[in-house]
């Protein structure tokens, strides 16, 4: 019997399609093959031997979708040109699966991009709407074998769940479990022979076909993953599993078959039930963690809610429908809303990955994941926030970190793990074979149940998830687990100083030059609102309210100010140079220059103050860490930076942001593991560039994808205490994994032994897997004691006038 060169499914010879060389069990397979082979995608059967799925005719099911409302319910984004849909695909199942819907854009060019979130079977495609509609989409899919299965009842609001065929194949080995066991009391407690004698078999017959079930249902999941495994030339974890349940089947089968004894088949069943029980376990585990993810380690960005005209603060979270907000330049949209003010230029390459701004007006819809170039806008919000949306812009393909991190424990030890459990039970087969048949095939068992690595393979997880919670809890948020072992890894901690160790909204600020009439104050002002940079922020909430206008044209040039054009009025705010003015001579000091239609007016002398507890930060971090600050002023600043941070501590000036990057890859190229804390606007390239990029918050939404954490300002003195957890976390790693091969050890020495019982071994199980999760977790909480307790650190230093870099640029 031939087997379908597409999918892999059996073929009777007289019904087998021959083409190209190659058999077919049907003609939607021949023509899947085609469409690779025409496409040059044929490398497709390359990655895994019949990977396809039989295609079904998509027929009218779909016809649904030329409703542009109800198309509209699906999809995530939509501004009339390109739409991004995520659509869940249960066929997925194989890394041919991930390397063809990855390259759907091959089959139908419309298609911008397409990615794969394989662990829950989703595929996020952005297309062009102009040149393929959604149900084209959708029937490309159906025709390829990778059926989308679409609700619309709950679509995009399904809650996670444990996989409900794992809750059923549980079920069933319970039953079997229970009865076999009820059936096999007599042989137990072996009654009157005349009660053996008479029923003994009819009770084997029903023992065997109780088994049945859980033999071929409730463990082809052990099956089919060391199948493929085994395909694959790799000997996963399943495939000791699955082997021990084979032997004992095989087993129970003989025994049963030549009258030796009752088998083992109480023994199987109970043990499928007990590694089922473990796996729901897990399963429930890593939903745990991803919950957490999802929901509670959101990062503080905060967003600008208009309340009867006042602008107040208030996190994502809070926004909800009818809502009015106000976004500023670089500012991230956080939810779909009507542009009820202003001019919008909405950059939407976190979203659909084409980085040209879209030109919006009044009236026009705007969608969440996009970021406001220009003047600052009005927006009405159309639905609330969508938290774990946000956190998915934050973690797109294009700012992952390309940078070395730990070796995976898991893939390492899985590694040499299960060629040696073979070996092991082997060797103790053979043993034990030349002495007692019996006991050799129950020592074979025992070991490859007792040394079950799922408490190895739960270990890196779920440690590291319960860090990332913590932390979360103490206001510092982590992109991904990687991050923590960054964070551990790291010997050297490099410092902007502007936003960052300087505390801004304590600072005191004293005009000097011509006088201001309101007019002109409520024109800088205006042009302030537009703008996240900390001195903008700061100047903005110093000012008296008045009359805000909106710009006719704003901009805001990196390194240099922001310009704005009211009618015929032009207005500069920024670096001496940038709006005309003359520099004077001699002191140092943080001046913001002011001019109209191209007249110096005056310019604001602004005293700075550093973060409580800074000093004291520094000197705890001094001990284990290199510091440096890297400044944009002149060396008029050292005298005060080095007041403040340790000796030794390197000091470097004059950097602009681009020299910032090039710094921090230069003590990369030495060997340094580098973690860059700046404010996520002028330090975007250092952030991504280091090892780990860390963004300080000032309750602003100056989100920066280019950042791995963001951590909130009030937090800002622990950073030593989260430096020092994210260590233990891969302490406690190190150590759960020990106490797990501890326990293997201890194990394998009774299976070998001959003195554990297979279904002992199937009990014991699950329950390593606890004490592991529960050693992780009360270990990480143990050490996130002191982050709990009151920081004693001083209120910072007393104010000084130093000399701040603004906009990129020194001034005196």
């Amino acid at each position: 019997m031939d087997t379908c060169y597409h999918c892999g499914q059996s073929v009777p010879a007289g019904e087998a399609i021959g083409h190209q060389g190659k058999t077919f069990c049907c003609a939607g397979c021949r023509t899947v093959y085609d469409i690779f082979a025409d496409n040059n995608l044929t490398s497709y059967y390359t990655m895994e031997s019949s990977p396809g799925q039989t295609p079904r005719d998509a027929g009218n099911r779909f016809d649904y979708l030329d409703s542009e409302e109800i198309a509209a319910k699906l999809l995530e984004f939509d501004d009339g040109e390109t739409q991004v849909i995520t659509l869940h695909i249960p066929q997925i199942h194989c890394s041919s699966c991930i390397w063809i819907l990855e390259n759907l854009n091959r089959l139908q060019p419309a298609v911008a991009s397409a990615r794969v979130n394989f662990p829950e079977k989703k595929l996020r495609v952005s297309y062009d709407s102009a040149k393929v509609s959604l149900k084209e989409i959708v029937h490309l899919l159906v025709s390829i074998g990778y059926e989308p299965n679409i609700s619309l009842e709950d679509y995009g609001r399904k809650a996670r769940s444990t996989d409900k065929s794992l809750i059923i194949k549980l079920g069933v080995a319970f039953f079997s479990f229970g009865n076999i066991m009820l059936l096999s009391f007599p042989e137990y407690f072996e009654v009157s022979e005349y009660w053996l004698d008479r029923y003994r078999n009819f009770f084997r017959l029903l023992i065997f076909l109780l088994a049945l079930p859980s033999f071929f249902y409730s463990a082809s999941g052990y099956y089919v993953a060391a199948w493929k495994s085994l395909k694959a030339r790799i000997l996963s974890i399943e495939v000791p599993i699955a082997l021990g349940i084979v032997v004992m089947f095989v087993r129970s089968v003989v025994d049963m078959w030549f009258n030796h004894g009752p088998g083992f088949f109480d023994s199987m069943a109970g043990l499928i039930f007990f590694m089922l029980l473990g796996k729901t376990f897990q399963s429930k585990t890593y939903q745990f963690l991803s919950f957490e993810r999802d929901y509670k380690s959101y990062f503080p960005v905060a967003v600008t809610r208009l309340v009867d005209g006042q602008e107040e603060n208030v996190p994502v979270y809070e926004v909800a429908k009818g809502d009015r907000l106000l976004i500023r330049n670089q500012e991230i949209i956080p939810a779909d809303g009507i542009l009820m003010k202003g001019d919008g230029s909405i950059d939407y390459s976190f979203v659909t990955g084409e980085s040209v701004p879209v030109a919006k007006s009044s009236g026009d819809k705007i969608f969440a994941g996009g970021r406001q170039t220009g003047q600052t806008i009005e927006l009405e919000v159309l639905k609330s926030v969508s938290q774990s949306y946000l956190t998915s812009l934050w973690s797109q393909d294009a700012f992952a970190k390309s940078a070395d991190s730990y070796a995976n424990f898991t893939t390492v030890v899985s590694r040499y793990f299960t060629p040696a459990l073979l070996f092991i039970a082997c060797a103790g087969f053979a043993y034990w074979y030349a002495i007692s048949a019996k006991t050799a095939f129950d020592v074979f068992t025992a070991v490859l149940i007792v040394a079950c690595p799922c408490a190895l393979a739960l270990t890196g997880p779920f440690t590291l998830g319960n860090i990332l919670r913590i932390l979360g809890r103490h206001a510092f948020y982590l992109k991904d687990a990687r991050v923590i072992e960054e964070l551990a890894g790291a010997d050297t901690i490099v410092f902007d100083k502007t936003g960052t160790l300087t505390m801004l909204s304590l600072a005191n600020i004293e005009y000097s030059g011509v006088p201001l009439t309101n007019d002109y104050i409520a024109l800088m002002q205006s042009v302030l609102r537009g703008s996240n940079h900390p001195l903008s922020r700061m100047l903005y909430g110093h000012l008296p309210k008045m009359a805000i206008r909106m710009p006719d044209a704003f901009e805001e040039v990196t390194g240099q100010g922001m310009e704005a054009r009211f009618g015929q009025t032009v207005v500069r705010i920024g670096s001496a140079a940038f709006t005309g003015a003359e520099v004077p001579s001699g002191g140092f000091q943080t001046r913001v220059y002011v001019s109209f239609d191209g007249v110096p007016m005056g310019h604001y002398v602004i005293s700075n103050q550093y973060r409580p507890g800074a000093a004291a930060l520094m000197q705890k971090l001094a001990s284990k860490y290199k510091l440096v600050v890297l400044s944009g002023d002149n060396e008029g600043e050292k005298a005060v930076l080095e007041q403040l941070m340790p000796a030794g501590t390197q000091l470097v000036f004059n950097q602009k942001p681009d020299q910032k990057l090039e710094f921090i890859k230069s003590l990369q190229q030495k060997g340094s593991r580098v973690v860059m804390m700046g404010d996520g606007l002028n330090d975007a390239g250092a952030l991504m560039q280091s090892n780990a990029g860390i963004a300080i918050s000032e309750n602003v939404n100056v989100f920066s994808p280019a950042c791995d954490a963001i951590l909130d300002a009030g937090s800002f003195d622990k950073l030593a205490d989260f430096m020092y957890l994210s260590k233990k976390a891969i302490f406690i790693m190190k150590m759960s994994f020990t106490l797990s091969l501890l326990y293997n050890v201890v194990g394998l020495s009774f299976a070998v032994s001959g003195t554990l019982d297979p279904i002992v071994a199937a009990i014991i199980m699950p329950l390593s897997t606890i004490n592991i999760v529960s050693f992780v977790t009360v270990a990480g909480n143990w050490y996130a004691r002191r982050l709990n307790q009151k920081n004693k650190s001083p209120k910072g230093i007393s104010p000084a006038m130093t000399n701040v870099m603004f906009y990129g640029e020194a001034v005196q």
